[in-house]
């Protein structure tokens, strides 16, 4: 069953066309990756989806319900967390969550019973008298997931949740995005990490200039990458005459060459690591690492745009 339907959406910015015709569907109870560049539209279509930012055309619907004509509605069964931090650093961590949980009509026992529930998940129960002002950056991003979880929404959406914060800190959100998932709530997360995205998500959806590339499981897109593998060689100097007889070798499909690093795309590494190895000691060009790698959704997104989730 799809839970949330987004069908023909545009939206533009003056002549910037930042959504492009976009349609996407989010079945119920499935982690969704909705990955892609700095500027893809992932930001704009979220905030669509949550009824912050209204389409120029198309239609979303959220558990059957127009954004539309019925936002409010539409607002109870979301959580959002957002890119930008939304948080008041002069309240406490618990009088923030108390905040945003009121916004939700949530009063009496109920209220203090879920803002301890959701600082408890979030593992800041210890710090819930203190100012977010004091926090490093990953405490925050948690404490803002707290905000966006305690009314126990059906659809939880993290917009690049793990932007400029610790490795420690990025782990412990991915695992709560699985643990909430596991929970009951449908997730959408949004990032232009391809390792955080492959990490967690059931189905997987490449954005690029404000439209779906392409769409399915993680084995469904692996399918669609060229079978391609990279042999990576980190040599002592780069031997041009190496280089040049490598670039005419039938097999490679393409070289390139970045300080003392080489990567040969190649149809198999075993049938053509043999000829690699041959030109690198024939030239002299002496090796000091060598590794292969299979494709991976980064290598997708190159092929289909000509460039890099990074770029």
């Amino acid at each position: 069953m799809n839970l949330i339907e987004i069908k023909d959406v545009v939206k533009r910015y003056g002549a910037n066309l930042s959504v492009d015709h976009l349609t996407l569907s989010v079945r119920e109870g499935e982690i969704f990756g909705l990955l892609g560049p700095n500027g893809a539209g992932k930001s704009t279509t979220i905030k669509m989806i949550s009824g912050l930012l209204k389409m120029d055309r198309g239609e979303i619907t959220v558990d059957g319900i127009s954004v539309a004509s019925r936002p409010l509605e539409v607002k109870k069964r979301i959580g959002l967390v957002p890119q930008d931090l939304a948080l008041y650093e002069t309240l406490s961590a618990a009088d923030n969550v108390t905040f945003f949980a009121r916004l939700y009509g949530l009063r009496g026992k109920l209220l203090k019973e879920r803002v301890q529930e959701a600082l408890e998940f979030v593992g800041l129960q210890d710090r819930a008298k203190e100012e977010p002002r004091t926090f490093s950056g990953g405490m925050k991003r948690r404490l803002n997931i707290a905000c966006a979880i305690m009314h126990r929404p059906k659809v939880i959406i993290l917009d690049e949740p793990t932007v400029g914060i610790d490795p420690q800190s990025r782990n412990h959100i991915l695992e709560s995005v699985r643990t909430l998932n596991k929970m009951g709530s449908t997730i959408i997360y949004t990032s232009h990490y391809m390792e955080e995205v492959a990490a967690i998500s059931d189905r997987v959806a490449i954005v690029d200039k404000g439209h779906v590339i392409v769409c399915g499981t993680q084995e469904e897109l692996r399918e669609k990458v060229t079978q391609e593998e990279v042999i990576r060689i980190r040599v002592h100097a780069v031997v041009d005459s190496a280089v040049e007889e490598l670039k005419r070798h039938p097999r490679i499909g393409r070289l390139t060459v970045e300080g003392t690093q080489l990567d040969l795309h190649v149809p198999s590494s075993q049938t053509d690591l043999q000829d690699i190895l041959f030109v690198c000691a024939k030239h002299n060009m002496g090796i000091h690492s060598l590794t292969i790698e299979e494709p991976d959704l980064e290598t997708l997104f190159l092929n289909l745009t000509g460039r890099t989730l990074r770029d």
